[in-house]
């Protein structure tokens, strides 16, 4: 049977067009128009009426949304068919089954229903979105019963984690991680945690958990434990949670307490990041807490024996050891013999024979030095070191070498108001004091008779060795005229003289030979003067 275009023209115009196209046909087809094929219907108008009915009713019992079960009915490389009961089957994409060599025809699946009709005439169909609605599902169930639930933390995004909660991804904020600051959160990539559900937005499918709840709940709970049996003395294990300049916050779990710099250890310790890092899992001694329990003192160094209680045998006056410069003074360099002992070089005890102005000119910090024990004081916690110690004391053989009355050969080092410095030797000085300059004149400053750098001879008046003092002479290099001047300027005798210096009570003569002479106002014999 063949229906011809007579179907869509009016009634009037189909003999001309039937006679002209039935020359063209062979007896055995046979044309029929579209009146023609509804009176020989096998259906009457009810049971047609009926069949509608039923079609609709089929389509009404499948709602755009819902998870449905469906037959598989087909494999295909790139597509499963499926059949749910519809009029027509559905297509799903094999790259939506996690394991396609698994799928076998006629196996039932569970599938989301997208559309009844698309563009097509298709029914859409997805099984990802059917497991997506599968575990929403039990997700928001967890989350209406409080219950807890696990994730793998997939990606980092701005501002926290993507937690993947067995098909539906969730937001971790960075605040929900821990209860401690997290400074790298790359580093719980790949962790699978537990967590508490704080809020879903069934509109926009969207989930937030939190780690940090179920921390907070396990830490209160060791919080209480640990304060119920806090005791001094007592030894915990802690993270380093906060480093300072003045020491490092231990978390003891749900309770931090405070490692001061003193007590990181028996050694000095310029900045606690030296000794502990951040998250280090350390062991610390309980050493004080108030009454509240809120403010608890730990020690790291009471784990560590106390170095001084054998300083006596181990460093006894007159040893030599070796030690590392630590500190730099003013008055001398602080060295460390080991961990928690120190000793301290005196600026005098660094050379018997520098003039040294500062300790930094000869140590500095970092550097090993060899020193000699001088001095201990256990009880004081107290050690005298001496670098010049190990060189032979030079004053050892002073009277030897400079007997009382030897003349000397030395260089001006100093010029003060009282006299001149003269160095015999290195680290060897001694004093001409003002009057040992001259014989003959009277000397108000040093400076009229030496230069400083001069070498000049002198004679040792006196030593003393306790002290390290010697007494020099200048003007005894030479004979002392005075027991001449007697004859030369005997009472009476007349002579001339140069004015050289007015003071208030008369004036300063120069008299041949280099002696000065006073003349009092009284005797001047000028008027008016």
């Amino acid at each position: 049977m063949v229906i011809t275009e007579d179907e869509q023209v009016p009634n009037h115009a189909t003999k001309s067009k039937q006679s002209s196209k039935l020359a063209f046909l062979d007896e055995s087809d046979k044309v029929v128009t579209l009146d023609e094929l509804k009176e020989e219907s096998e259906y009457s108008p009810d049971e047609y009426e009926n069949f509608i009915k039923l079609y609709d009713d089929s389509i009404s019992e499948f709602k755009e949304g819902e998870v449905v079960t469906g037959k598989i009915v087909a494999i295909g490389e790139k597509e499963v068919s499926v059949d749910i009961g519809f009029k027509s089957e559905g297509i799903i994409p094999i790259d939506e089954f996690s394991d396609p060599e698994e799928l076998k025809i006629g196996q039932d699946i569970e599938v989301f229903l997208d559309s009844v009709e698309d563009t097509d005439g298709q029914l859409v169909l997805s099984k990802k979105k059917a497991e997506f609605m599968r575990n929403w599902d039990r997700i928001v169930a967890s989350y209406n019963n409080d219950e807890v639930i696990q994730g793998t933390c997939v990606r980092r995004i701005k501002g926290g984690i993507v937690v993947d909660l067995g098909g539906v991804d969730a937001f971790l904020p960075g605040s929900q991680i821990d209860v401690r600051p997290i400074r790298d959160f790359d580093a719980f990539i790949g962790q699978t945690l537990d967590f508490k559900i704080v809020k879903v937005n069934e509109l926009r499918k969207n989930i937030v958990v939190s780690h940090r709840i179920l921390v907070e709940k396990e830490l209160q709970e060791q919080r209480e434990k640990i304060l119920a049996n806090l005791q001094k003395g007592q030894i915990l294990e802690g993270t380093v949670k906060n480093i300072t300049d003045f020491g490092v916050f231990i978390d003891l779990g749900g309770v931090d307490g405070l490692l001061h710099i003193n007590d990181l250890s028996w050694g000095r310790v310029n900045h606690p990041s030296e000794v502990v890092q951040l998250d280090q899992k350390i062991q610390v001694m309980v050493i004080d807490f108030n009454e509240a329990k809120d403010r608890i003192s730990l020690g790291l160094k009471q784990l560590q024996p106390e170095p001084w209680k054998e300083v006596d045998k181990k460093y006894p006056i007159g040893t030599v050891v070796k030690g590392k410069v630590v500190s730099i003074s003013d008055y001398g360099a602080f060295v460390e013999l080991e961990k928690g002992v120190e000793g301290l070089i005196h600026i005098s005890e660094m050379s018997w024979t520098q003039h040294i102005r500062h300790p930094s000119k000869i140590l500095s910090v970092g550097e090993t030095v060899e020193v000699k024990v001088i001095d201990l004081d256990v009880e004081n916690k107290k050690i005298s070191l001496s670098l010049r110690a190990l060189q032979p004391d030079p004053w050892d053989q002073i009277e030897e070498k400079y007997p009382i009355g030897s003349t000397q050969k030395g260089i001006v080092r100093n010029l003060t108001n009282f006299g001149a410095f003269v160095e015999l030797e290195e680290g060897i000085d001694g004093l001409v004091h003002i009057s040992d300059l001259s014989w003959t004149k009277k000397i108000r400053h040093p400076g009229e008779v030496l230069k400083k750098g001069e070498e000049i001879e002198v004679v040792v008046l006196n030593l003393d060795k306790q002290n390290r003092r010697i007494s020099l002479g200048y003007k005894q290099t030479v004979d002392n005229p005075w027991p001449q001047f007697s004859d030369t300027y005997a009472v009476g005798k007349r002579t001339k003289g140069k004015i050289v210096r007015m003071i208030d009570k008369g004036v300063i003569a120069e008299l041949p030979d280099g002696v000065d002479g006073f003349v009092p106002i009284t005797h001047l014999a000028k008027e008016n003067l």
